[in-house]
């Protein structure tokens, strides 16, 4: 199942070069998404389907990313014609091939337990990715696009000496070197305790520039600012929690090696960290796409906040992340048919959102209240489970600092917000031809219904899949 779900988006991409036709190219993206999500619902409902061999396994974790990635890729394949199809001067074909790539490399990274192969996934997700970001061909694009390849490059580059450091820490003690997920877990609490510390600092500075945890978040904010809007909400939504799985399963190492005190500190240190830069640069922003590019390093600040809590925060950390992957793909698809109508993502030109595009506008404005922690919306609920976890946790402090930064994340998103929806549109967009159509606003309408059923109630499916992940992390092997 593994090579079906990794090789039928390489193959679609390899079609997505050869057909001719501009029109019907784009087509291949939610015929593709929709075979992937089919064979991962088979996979998710077939336990003997989750292993192949020893470097394949789809364990927990990587089950709920997985669906994650799925999901969320067939809703912006579907958003993803409509927006080729209003660009149709200018040729779709490395868009296509680039982006189903992106989908088979996404999933070659849920599926990894050889932690080399997930070294080679991730920074393949870079290269696949790296083109869609210059789509636009315009000078802040192609700046957006060498700063992410530059910066990531160097953050992976890290990310593969804290994989030499882990070999290392195994046969230093004397074990059989090895990188098989499995095999670190089993061996974990005789690995050197020094090269296992050494490791997990290099391995989350190399994967947190990848994930966008401050300070290795430079890239980040330039690249969702100008990457296409379906490409933005990938990016954010699906791309993001895979470098969180690769934090996620060095954490587990270090758990099972009894050393988890450790990157405990330093997980929560750089998670407020990371929502501390956000807010910052979120309180008085002007560009509402860059505004939400900052959102992503606050949240992604707090999964590894959540992490670094550990037991009673991890149900809550594991939800956020389906959570706020389904509320950015709402934002960055509204947002792009924002940018589409006006020209423009500064809020100097654009104003009065909610009168030219009733539908986007109000989509974005709801989005932003959910994405800020604002109940009923699924985030209010992930986040709630995170701050009661550190409660729990006796973290009294890192409670309080938390629920401080979230309001400041709030005062700035909200001022921005309120810019961009009120008032009366300019003069030279009222009468732009552009409107909300079925393809342009469907899969944002289906966003919304997810963000509003998770504020609401976890599925039972979904429930027991993030209890698996709880006790999978929190079991010793």
């Amino acid at each position: 199942m593994a090579f079906a779900l990794i090789i039928l988006p390489l193959l679609a991409a390899a079609l997505a070069v050869v057909v001719p036709c501009n029109r019907r190219r784009p087509w291949l993206l939610p015929s593709t998404g929709l075979a992937h999500l089919a064979l991962t619902v088979w996979a998710l409902t077939r336990p003997d389907l989750m292993v192949t061999t020893s470097w394949l396994v789809l364990d927990p974790p990587g089950r709920i990313i997985l669906l994650l990635v799925s999901v969320l890729f067939l809703i912006c394949s579907f958003y993803s014609v409509g927006y080729l199809q209003q660009r149709q001067q200018r040729s779709n074909r490395v868009f296509c091939a680039c982006l189903l790539a992106f989908l088979g490399m996404m999933s070659l990274v849920t599926w990894s337990h050889h932690l080399g192969l997930m070294w080679v996934a991730i920074e393949a997700t870079t290269l696949a990715s790296a083109p869609l970001i210059y789509f636009n061909h315009t000078q802040h694009s192609i700046e957006a696009t060498w700063k992410y390849l530059l910066v990531c490059s160097v953050g992976i580059a890290l990310a593969l000496l804290g994989t030499f450091f882990l070999a290392y820490a195994s046969l230093h003690q004397g074990l059989q070197s090895t990188l098989l997920f499995e095999d670190l877990l089993h061996d974990a609490p005789r690995l050197s305790k020094s090269w296992l510390h050494a490791a997990f600092v290099l391995l989350l500075v190399g994967y947190g520039t990848k994930m966008g945890l401050a300070p290795m978040h430079t890239w980040l904010p330039d690249a969702h600012s100008e990457a296409p809007s379906p490409v933005s909400a990938l990016l954010s939504g699906a791309l993001l929690p895979c470098a969180f799985l690769a934090i996620l399963r060095i954490y587990h190492i270090c758990h099972a090696a009894g050393e988890d005190a450790y990157p405990s500190r330093l997980l929560w240190l750089v998670g407020l960290f990371s929502m501390a830069v956000a807010g910052v640069f979120m309180v008085g922003q002007r560009d509402f796409k860059r505004m939400l590019a900052y959102s992503s390093v606050e949240h992604m600040g707090i999964l590894a906040l959540g992490l670094g809590i550990g037991g009673p925060a991890l149900f809550g950390t594991m939800l956020h992340v389906v959570n706020h992957g389904v509320t950015k793909c709402l934002l960055f698809l509204s947002a792009g048919n924002i940018y589409h109508t006006y020209g423009s993502k500064s809020t100097d030109q654009v104003r009065g959102v909610i009168r030219l595009l009733p539908l986007s506008g109000s989509l974005f404005l709801v989005g932003v209240l959910a994405i800020t922690g604002s109940p009923p919306f699924a985030p209010f609920i992930s986040i709630f489970a995170i701050l009661n976890g550190a409660f729990d946790a006796g973290r009294f402090v890192t409670a309080g600092l938390f629920l401080f930064l979230l309001l400041v994340v709030f005062i700035g998103m909200g001022a921005t917000l309120l810019q961009v929806v009120q008032g009366r549109p300019p003069a030279e967009v009222r009468h732009t031809p552009y409107r909300d159509d079925v393809l342009s606003a469907v899969p944002i309408v289906v966003c919304l219904a997810f963000v509003l059923l998770l504020g609401l109630v976890i599925p039972a499916p979904l429930n027991a899949m993030i209890h698996d992940v709880v006790h999978y992390l929190e079991t010793q092997p």
